[in-house]
């Protein structure tokens, strides 16, 4: 196997680690703090907050075992410095922990430029530290990867302690009441006259925290399943995570973002566990509408994707790794990668309101339905992979999600049933746009069998204009058709991006 899979498969189980351990650790805190907005007592908050500092060295005491002693270890002559390399990415997310209380604090304040800023300057400083190391010295092999992720946590902790340093007890905190008036009110603290922490908050954190178990299982279900079962060779596995990230890039750099601001907004527009009728008129009417674009945004982005992709993976891989990546299956698995994520985009705003809206039972309830999904999920990749290979993780997560959409597509269809609006709407675009669409897949299919991939660059770029005017007739009857969106994305969506705050 060539030395690049090697250390993609090791590097591979290191993010599965990482991703493991913070989420764990704080997932359930961030959905139960940011639920009402700022209708908090802070200083209760990040005491509560504080917690998952505990908690993740617990977690990552605990996963580090797992990882070196139970897991099978690369050979140390073909990687070495495996050890210390998931040490050191423990130690990142320990690091990463140390800003939940301001990044909790800058949700709930729509700070939303910080967060896109800070993410921003962390990934180029990784990626910068990461090309350094790997031109001036390869020997030091998962060194440079764990350094790199050490940098990027530290520069997000270094970002949020700069901007709040320079923002508390300014005229602009003041002018907006901010809860807090210096750097020291971010430290755990006693509350006076009240008990330490909101216990109602506490309450809350643990049926999340309940659920942060399944919904991990149902994100990194096929990471656990080819490192724990070892269903895939090293190689096919290496493969695998490239495509995974590759493919994942629209997820984390656009639909998560969304999914993360508009959670927040939700929180804060709706009261948790309230029936409809009883809520405030006005602000469930804009709870719907923004819904309702959402909706239209993510299934049309996703829709793009979904036709585009499957035309463009094995001009995609050949560009990005040649043909160790475009001859073998990995076009199969970015194709069928274009297509869940549709499914994740729909699945990933239906869900961010789901989780505002419901109540504490409704939660624990719910728990009982991911234990579900996650068990079958688990089986099915399990089956699946035996009968497909590496598309059989794809074909699962796509079952799984939806299942997911379909629970919360019925949530939100009983939520407004006795109401006069119906979000539900966004999940149908226009004739033209559709029509648009596949006019473009059937043109850049039949571009992709003339030109791509082996007849030279001309034969690709000719690919590349097919699908570049394809993609702007898309955009056009996006642009005349779907007027209300387009309003939206102008009036709401881009100034939470261009502005520090909304």
């Amino acid at each position: 196997m060539p030395p690049l899979l090697h250390h993609t498969m090791s590097y591979f189980r290191l993010t599965l680690l990482y991703s493991t351990l913070v989420f764990l650790s704080r997932e359930a805190f961030r959905r139960a703090c940011l639920s009402g907005g700022t209708d908090h007592n802070w200083r209760q908050v990040i005491n509560l907050l504080w917690l998952t500092l505990p908690l993740g060295v617990l977690w990552a005491s605990l996963l580090v075992c797992v990882w070196l002693w139970l897991l099978e270890v690369p050979d140390p002559h073909t990687i070495p410095h495996y050890g210390p390399a998931v040490g050191l990415f423990a130690l990142s997310a320990l690091q990463e922990l140390l800003a939940e209380p301001l990044w909790v604090l800058a949700q709930a304040h729509m700070f939303v430029r910080l967060k896109v800023i800070a993410e921003s300057l962390a990934m180029v400083a990784k990626c910068i530290l990461t090309v350094v190391l790997v031109v001036s010295a390869p020997q030091w092999g998962l060194y440079i990867f764990s350094a790199a992720q050490l940098v990027y946590t530290g520069f997000l902790v270094l970002c949020y302690v700069v901007y709040f340093l320079r923002f508390l007890g300014s005229e602009e905190a003041n002018s907006k009441c901010f809860p807090l008036q210096r750097m020291a009110d971010l430290l755990p603290a006693r509350v006076e006259g009240k008990l330490l922490i909101d216990w109602t908050l506490a309450r809350l954190t643990w049926s999340f925290f309940k659920q942060s178990f399944l919904k991990q299982i149902l994100t990194e279900g096929e990471r656990y399943v080819m490192t724990f079962l070892s269903v895939l060779n090293f190689g096919e596995q290496g493969v695998y995570d490239i495509v995974n990230n590759l493919g994942s890039m629209v997820a984390r750099f656009i639909f998560l973002p969304i999914e993360d601001s508009f959670y927040v907004f939700f929180a804060k527009v709706l009261t948790r566990g309230q029936h409809i009728r009883q809520q405030k008129q006005e602000e469930v009417a804009i709870a719907a509408e923004v819904l309702e674009c959402l909706l239209k945004l993510v299934l049309v982005i996703g829709l793009i994707i979904t036709v585009f992709g499957y035309a463009y993976s094995h001009l995609a891989l050949d560009i990005y790794g040649g043909s160790m990546l475009s001859s073998g299956a990995g076009p199969s698995l970015l194709q069928c990668y274009s297509c869940y994520v549709l499914l994740l985009a729909v699945n990933g705003v239906s869900e961010c309101f789901v989780f505002a809206a419901m109540s504490k039972e409704e939660v624990d309830r719910y728990n009982i339905v991911m234990l579900a999904l996650s068990v079958s999920f688990l089986l099915l990749s399990y089956v699946l992979t035996w009968w497909a290979g590496a598309i059989g993780f794809i074909l699962a997560n796509c079952l799984n999600m939806g299942l997911r959409i379909s629970h919360s597509l019925l949530y939100i269809h009983r939520y407004f049933l006795s109401s006069q609006w119906r979000p539900l709407h966004g999940l149908k675009p226009s004739p033209l746009v559709m029509l648009a669409l596949g006019l473009s897949a059937t043109l850049t299919s039949l571009s992709e069998g003339m030109f791509c991939c082996d007849g030279g660059w001309l034969l690709r770029l000719a690919h590349i204009a097919v699908g570049a005017g394809c993609l702007l007739g898309v955009l056009v009857t996006v642009l005349l058709t779907e007027t209300k969106l387009v309003q939206f994305v102008q009036t709401q969506l881009l100034p939470r991006y261009g502005k520090k705050h909304t």
